[in-house]
């Protein structure tokens, strides 16, 4: 079967082979591209059509064969579990926006905020939100990207702050050394039912970092952190504090540029996760190892920064190359997923748990295996009331990737199922982002594709 066939060129230590990061895109009918190399803009990529038989990693996004049609509908038979996983929005393309790689964040009235890569106006990309009503979910652009000044695909979505202002990033347009821009960090402010667009911060590709494809993380005093997978002193990223200034501007402070060695390379596509004073995360590559990293930054009394590599990801059959954030539960272990490795190299759930004398353990809960289990995790997980673990593949089902349940059982053990197989369009396709819990237990997501016009979706999944 026809598939496309790529690997990545974002992170030089990646250990395997990757096309150079030159030419202009073939076709826009792919998958597989944005969760490997989220931070380098599509239009970057090139994409090489091989004949695989029956192998191969990255599906077509307009894969169709008779066969695959078949397992679908042997899927509508031996659907995973009781659980209901319902499209709440669909997205048109064009005008409407479209690949909907993002996180989502929900306010205190229930109103979803989301980016689109591409689309709207311009077909820079989108932030949307969608609010609940009587007769259903009313979808607004909030905001058009051009590509330009302003920004141009926007991945990861949108963090919300205490007075319902939006923030998030762009990996291309701005301006700096990059083709097409390096990427911003912008504000929407939000003025009754007006919303402004705002650049706070311009890329350069020096020691700034480029492409910055993960959302950003807000603390009480409103200081905004992220991370790039590209640029900085070493050129595999950084981790940066955006400071809000009286008179209205913004300052960046590099608190860590990656070394691509012993503390990583490659800040993932999870946000960064602020915890007890600390922030935590990943890399996607370096490491001891090779295969990544989880970190942990502290902000010391002298106002220093210092960066602690918890542990070095090992590879098969531990985990590798994670590409989601972490999760804490109310004991204080850390949740995460991986792309790569694990038992079976089709990636894994993996914990991290702190000991007494300062250090890091690390078990992998469950490996995927591929087929209907799914495989090749980019999310992190989110917990429900009764601690079970539910997360998204971005392969496998019957091809459209599905969403997982953990739930833990006696002396450490977890067993896992699947709770949902997307179907592909007009159900969602492919879910590269994690899910969210809003306050009332609701838990809701993204798809980059299916629905009608297979642009994207959004959908909620009742446990």
């Amino acid at each position: 079967m026809k598939i496309f066939s790529l690997t990545v060129a974002c992170h030089p230590l990646l250990s395997e082979p990757t096309p150079e990061r030159t030419g202009r895109v073939l076709s826009r009918n792919f998958d597989g591209i944005v969760p490997l190399c989220r931070g380098f803009p599509k239009s970057l990529l090139r994409l090489q059509h091989k004949d695989f038989g029956t192998e191969g990693k990255m599906g077509s996004r307009r894969f169709t064969t008779g066969l695959l049609v078949i397992f679908a509908a042997l899927a509508l038979v031996v659907s995973a579990s009781a659980s209901t996983t319902n499209v709440i929005y669909t997205f048109a393309g064009g005008n409407d926006g479209e690949y909907a790689d993002t996180d989502l964040v929900v306010d205190s009235a229930g109103v979803i905020y989301g980016t689109t890569v591409q689309g709207g106006l311009h077909g820079g990309g989108t932030v949307f939100q969608l609010a609940p009503s009587a007769t259903g979910w009313h979808h607004t652009v909030l905001y058009n990207f051009t590509g330009g000044a302003d920004g141009g695909e926007p991945y990861k979505g949108v963090t919300l702050d205490s007075q319902g202002n939006l923030y998030g990033t762009t990996v291309t347009g701005g301006g700096g050394v990059c083709e097409g821009g390096c990427g911003v960090a912008f504000k929407l402010t939000r003025s009754g039912s007006n919303w402004s667009h705002s650049v706070i911060h311009t890329f350069s590709g020096r020691n700034d970092g480029s492409g910055p494809g993960s959302g950003l993380t807000i603390d009480r005093l409103g200081n905004l952190y992220g991370m790039t997978p590209t640029g900085g002193a070493f050129g595999v990223g950084v981790i940066y504090r955006l400071r809000p200034h009286p008179d209205g501007t913004w300052g960046l402070r590099v608190l860590h540029p990656f070394t691509g060695g012993a503390d990583g390379g490659g800040g993932s596509a999870g946000r960064l996760l602020l915890h007890g004073g600390y922030l935590f995360g990943v890399t996607t590559t370096g490491g001891a190892h090779g295969k990544g990293v989880a970190f942990r930054l502290s902000h010391t009394p002298d106002g220093k920064w210092h960066y602690l590599t918890l542990y070095p990801f090992k590879g098969q059959p531990d985990a590798g190359f994670p590409y989601g954030g972490l999760t804490f539960d109310k004991s204080g272990n850390l949740y995460g997923t991986t792309y790569y490795d694990g038992a079976n190299n089709l990636g894994c759930v993996y914990e991290l748990s702190p000991n007494s004398n300062g250090t890091w353990i690390e078990k992998v809960l469950y490996s995927f295996k591929g087929g209907q289990d799914g495989s090749r995790s980019i999310a992190n997980v989110v917990f429900d009331a009764a601690g079970n673990l539910y997360g998204t593949t971005s392969e496998g089902g019957v091809g459209f990737g599905t969403i997982f349940k953990l739930a833990p059982g006696a002396n450490g053990t977890w067993t896992e199922t699947v709770a949902y197989r997307f179907q592909g369009s007009p159900d969602g396709a492919f879910a590269y982002n994690p899910m969210v819990v809003d306050s009332a237990g609701n838990i809701y997501g993204a798809t980059v594709h299916g629905g009608p016009s297979d642009d994207g979706t959004i959908y909620k999944f009742t446990p």
